[in-house]
Order: C-alpha cells, then sequence, then structure tokens
C-alpha cells in the first residue's frame, strides 16, 4: 500500500510568498513492516554484500559484554505485536516479557573485540526519487552502525557507518551475515521494513530563514495562537516548525531538521566544501497518536493498532539521526548530527 502525505493544513506559501523561493523536496521513505530482500530497497532488511568482503565491525574501545540478545527483543516485539493487537498481554505473556527483556552478559567478550555492525536501510537509486549519485557510479547506499550508544568522547555517542557500492558488481552475496552477541539497546535492531516513498515539499529550518521572513511567520504563529486561546479551542493550531516545513520519519534530502541543537554550517572534513543532507533517520514517522504527517492511508487503521515507529529503530531520546554528504565529492567522508 503506498503512503500519502496529507496536505498540509495551511497554505504556508500563500500567506508569505517570498518563501516560495526557499521550497525545496525531499522523499519521505514511509518504511513499514514487511519481507524485503537484498534486491530491494529497505530499513532493516538484509544487505546486499560481497561474500568475499569482510563485514564492518566497530573497534572502538567500549563495554560490550552486556546487553540484549537479538532474537529475544525480536520476540518480545512480536509477542507485544500479539497482545496488542486482541487488547493487552496475558498473565502467561507478561511472564515471557520480563524474562526476554532482561540484560545479558557475557564475561568473555572484552571490551575491544570486533562488534559486527547492524544494518539500518540500504536505498537503490532506482527506487528513490532525489537520492543522489554516489561516487564512482555506485547506485547503492548502505547504513550501518554499532548497536552500543558509547562512543566519542562522551562516551554516549553513536557510531553510523555509511558506504557507497556499485550493486552490479556484486556477483556472489553473502548468505547470512554476522551478528553481534549482544546490543547495548533494544532501539539499535530495525525490523525489515519495505519503503514506499513519496516525494513531498519542504522548507528550510525556521532559523534557517532569513530573519525578517522568519519574524513575520513567527507574528503569524502568536497571532493564530491567541485566537485559537480566545476560542477555547483544545487542538493547537499549526505551526511552520511541526507541521509547515519539514516532514517527520525516515526521508531522503531536503533540508535538516534541528531539534536539539542551533542551525550549524556542515562543512566536508576533507576539503571543506558545504555538505548537503543525503539522509534522515528518525525515531518517529509522526507524532503524537495523529499528527499532520501521519500518511492519509493510517486514518484506515484503528488508533491503537497505528504504529509511529514501525522500524523499532530509536535515535537517542526520541531523536532522528542527520546524514550529511559532500557536495563536491560524494566520496569524501561523509559526517552526521544526533537530534
Amino acid at each position: 500500500m503506498s503512503r500519502t502525505t496529507p496536505p498540509r493544513p495551511v497554505n504556508i506559501e500563500a500567506l508569505f510568498p517570498k518563501l516560495g523561493a526557499f521550497r525545496g523536496t525531499t522523499t519521505r521513505l514511509h518504511p513499514r513492516p514487511g519481507r524485503p530482500d537484498a534486491a530491494a530497497s529497505s530499513v532493516g532488511g538484509p544487505m546486499l554484500w560481497p561474500a568475499d568482503e569482510p563485514w564492518p565491525v566497530c573497534t572502538e574501545p567500549h563495554k560490550r559484554s552486556s546487553g540484549y540478545r537479538i532474537a529475544d527483543v525480536r520476540r518480545e516485539r512480536q509477542v507485544l505485536a500479539d497482545a496488542w493487537a486482541r487488547d493487552r498481554p496475558t498473565d502467561e505473556e507478561r511472564d515471557l516479557l520480563k524474562e526476554l527483556g532482561r540484560r545479558h552478559r557475557q564475561r568473555e567478550i572484552a571490551d575491544t573485540d570486533p562488534i559486527p555492525l547492524v544494518g539500518l536501510a540500504q536505498l537503490y537509486r532506482r527506487d528513490v526519487p532525489g537520492l543522489p549519485p554516489g561516487p564512482d557510479g555506485c547506485d547503492l547506499l548502505q547504513v550501518f552502525w554499532c548497536p552500543f550508544e558509547a562512543h566519542g568522547p562522551t562516551r554516549y555517542g553513536l557510531a553510523p557507518h555509511v558506504r557507497w557500492r556499485r550493486s552490479d558488481h556484486v556477483t556472489v552475496p553473502l548468505d547470512t551475515p554476522p551478528q553481534p552477541a549482544l546490543v547495548g539497546f533494544k532501539g539499535s535492531i530495525a525490523e525489515p521494513c519495505v519503503l514506499h516513498p513519496e516525494v513531498v515539499a519542504t522548507y528550510p529550518y525556521a532559523d534557517s530563514l532569513p530573519p525578517r521572513l522568519w519574524r513575520k511567520i513567527d507574528s503569524w504563529e502568536d497571532a493564530e495562537a491567541r485566537r485559537a486561546e480566545r476560542r477555547d479551542q483544545d487542538e493547537e493550531p499549526p505551526t511552520y516548525h511541526h507541521d509547515l516545513s519539514i516532514p517527520q520519519g525516515f526521508r531522503v534530502g531536503g533540508f535538516p531538521s534541528w531539534r536539539t541543537t542551533d542551525p550549524q554550517a556542515v562543512n566536508c572534513e576533507a576539503c571543506a566544501a558545504p555538505m548537503n543532507l543525503l539522509l534522515t533517520l528518525d525515531s518517529y514517522e509522526w507524532s503524537e497518536a495523529d499528527g499532520s504527517w501521519m500518511p492519509i492511508e493510517e486514518g484506515n487503521i484503528a488508533e491503537r493498532q497505528r504504529d509511529r515507529c514501525p522500524t523499532q529503530l530509536a535515535f537517542g531520546r526520541d531523536g532522528l539521526l542527520n546524514i550529511f554528504a559532500c557536495q563536491a565529492d560524494p566520496g569524501h567522508p561523509h559526517r552526521w548530527s544526533l537530534q
């Protein structure tokens, strides 16, 4: 089933025509549970990987001997999904969930042992409008990460790993990739999801707009909030930031969202050229029970069965991961920002 973004609650460009000069497009990926294979674009699906190429690993020293078993994580999700589809978990299911949800220790795993990275997403250019060409004719973008939040100077950082490759060069694919014995948090493991790409309009993050234009939009938002308060409306009026500019969820291209920091220039560390947003991976596809970015098709599903997090991935505390690519050379190292 395709997914369709509803029309925006307000035509912001009609109110502020100068905003049209800043309009862009982004491709919402709309991942939903399915059974993708390695020949398909997916989130959490099998990765197309050569059998004779070493699987990527994390070698950064950090604790990795305590965590969750991947099989337990997946089983726990299935039990919960089945239970809530009926109504709620039974007593037997609660006991099972308690067992599946406990952490395990494997003391023989040293802090420097290589950890197989976990596949997050792979995107073929043929499937995803707006996905830029990779270096040297590469048509397949692959994103991995270490399943522990234990990197960098804070020891709480993530460790994404981005690869481009030519899919036609993979003649003998790897059947069974290695898996980590334990993962540090359950949100590091994606459920296999097929994609339903949709190109939509988008506008820059508020603080990235010219100050005069943003002040006008801000004044309009304040006036709308006052009108809603006078009318004693229960629903909040739409705002530029939440409803009218940058879509929520997994998407390719467009403008980055800066939820936790001020907007910042992202330049290539290899050549200092500006970098463009390549991919956003989001903890949620839309906010709240029926946020304005919820696809029209989801409205036909009972509210308690709607899943705002179909991938089951978590980026920080309900955050998102922006991945950037160099404008001058797509082969240069990528950068990323957690928001």
